[in-house]
């Protein structure tokens, strides 16, 4: 009972809250918010619009290119397997020659002065 009661007290205090606010507010005030806010509500829906047809043409794009970006990367894996392969046997070659032939590559400091290219080994 307590509670219906206590229900009613705050019904009864909404409805005059509300009869109170709505003195304090102006009839043209209250329809420019109005107004305003359909013409926000427009254009969020516009942009809504807008950004729902670039998600599909997005998805569109990218199922056209996956399939070529897998690809493609698999590839690049498999190049790069294949250089370090190379690289690797080039330095086990390098070896055996440096010690069949200790003169074959110039030291640090002489190798410098002839050789200007970049090391690749060597990220950058």
């Amino acid at each position: 009972m307590m509670e219906e009661s206590e229900k009613e007290s705050i019904r009864a205090a909404s409805k005059e809250v509300a009869c109170q606010f709505k003195t304090l507010i102006d009839a043209n005030d209250l329809d420019s918010l109005k107004h305003l806010q359909h013409i926000i509500l427009g254009r969020l829906q516009d942009s809504n619009a807008v950004l729902s047809h670039f998600n599909e043409y997005s998805e569109h794009c990218f199922a056209e290119v996956s399939s070529d970006f897998s690809r493609n990367t698999r590839l690049l894996k498999s190049m790069k397997s294949d250089l370090d392969y190379i690289f690797q046997k080039l330095r086990s070659m390098k070896v055996k020659i440096m010690a069949t032939y200790p003169d074959a590559f110039p030291d640090e400091l002489s190798r410098e002065e002839f050789d200007q290219r970049p090391d690749l080994e060597v990220p950058q």
